[in-house]
């Protein structure tokens, strides 16, 4: 399988083709990048570890070497500006966004490529992606709140001194201020949260705050998100190259789920080789279902102000 990434000189673009060299699934990495020599630097930095990871190659290259990819990964994105609101940001991110979308339909796109938004504000940016693509919808895949929801899982594991990877827990609807956490399916091992004697809504509000903040946290003390988004990104393209099934919190065009319909936004959704196979409506408190609509209701009102 043929991943470009899109931004693959910048941090979140590098970070995720290491983590895709390591995970060894993936047969082939291209990194794109405006900073061509950047992007020649860090396919050169991780061609020198390939005799320790897998035999992958791994290269930098352009639009038109990209045509055959399986997997588009966009990474590339600006940063907010001093004084800058956000609908600023946004605008200046969707009119880069629609250059490489743009580029992308002069190359060429394979009709089974899956094109995976990561670029902020990436439940925005996967609608417009669905839009001018001309791509079935199911192939067009936002990260969401996959990256929240591991950061929401790592702070109630962190809390309680148990093991991550034994807790299972959501965040749902927008990748930003809107977004749900699902406490009524969180739990560790199988055994809900609410049942265990140190839990309380003390700390239920404390973690939530923390992972809705974390983010900005981030990138207050080291100027960006890089590792662990490269971890979420690597969990979804081998759901794909493998055809997993897995069930996921990623962002694609709803179809009526909780009642919404024309946005691009998370639930739980089953991911394998064409991109989504299923939009799942688990049972929810009537407040995160009430959640998700006001979510829903928030991007709509963002995507109404962008200039596209």
């Amino acid at each position: 399988m043929k991943v470009s990434i899109i931004g693959g000189g910048g941090r979140v673009g590098s970070c995720a083709a290491f983590a895709l060299q390591c995970g060894g699934v993936v047969s082939e990495i291209q990194l794109i990048d405006a900073n061509v020599a950047m992007a020649e630097g860090e396919a050169l930095d991780l061609l020198h570890g390939s005799s320790f990871s897998s035999d992958q190659r791994i290269y930098a290259g352009d639009y038109a070497k990209a045509s055959d990819s399986d997997i588009f990964l966009i990474t590339a994105g600006l940063r907010r500006k001093p004084d800058e609101s956000r609908l600023d940001l946004i605008n200046r991110n969707v009119s880069l966004f629609n250059q490489i979308l743009d580029s992308m339909k002069v190359a060429g796109l394979c009709k089974n490529s899956i094109v995976f938004v990561v670029s902020n504000p990436v439940d925005i940016l996967t609608q417009l992606a669905v839009q001018k693509l001309g791509l079935p919808w199911q192939q067009v895949i936002g990260l969401g709140t996959q990256l929240d929801t591991s950061r929401f899982c790592s702070f109630i594991a962190d809390e309680l001194q148990l093991a991550p990877t034994q807790v299972k827990a959501l965040i749902l609807g927008e990748h930003g201020d809107s977004m749900v956490p699902i406490w009524s399916s969180a739990n560790v091992n199988g055994l809900p949260l609410t049942g265990l004697p140190q839990w309380n809504a003390g700390t239920q509000g404390k973690i939530f705050e923390r992972t809705k903040g974390s983010g900005a946290e981030v990138i207050k003390k080291k100027g960006g998100a890089g590792w662990a988004v490269a971890l979420a990104i690597r969990d979804t393209i081998h759901a794909i190259a493998l055809d997993q099934k897995r069930l996921q919190p990623v962002s694609s065009l709803q179809q009526g789920t909780y009642g919404i319909r024309d946005i691009c936004l998370s639930v739980p959704t089953v991911v394998g080789r064409k991109g989504v196979v299923e939009q799942v409506e688990i049972e929810l408190w009537p407040k995160e279902q009430l959640g998700l609509q006001n979510s829903a209701k928030a991007l709509k009102e963002t995507l109404a102000n962008v200039k596209g």
